[in-house]
């Protein structure tokens, strides 16, 4: 396990020490998840940019067209 030492501004270390007493954790176990949230955030978004850059606009046009059809 690794050691982060992060300088914030006092008001925001106020409010993340609430944050999280108000979900009964300890700050350290706060930012554990914020940090797991935001990478859980950037390999879905290389994931959909890997498959994109592999995908066809024209095909994916037609499929939103067909859904507009649909539920017309």
């Amino acid at each position: 396990m690794s050691t982060l030492t992060i300088r914030i501004p006092d008001d925001k270390h106020t409010r993340l020490r609430q944050l999280a007493k108000h979900r009964g954790i300890s700050v350290n176990k706060l930012i554990e998840e914020l940090a797991t949230i935001s990478i859980a955030e950037f390999d879905a978004e290389t994931r959909f940019r890997a498959l994109a850059s592999k995908g066809s606009a024209k095909a994916g046009l037609a499929v939103l067209d067909k859904l507009d059809k649909h539920y017309q």
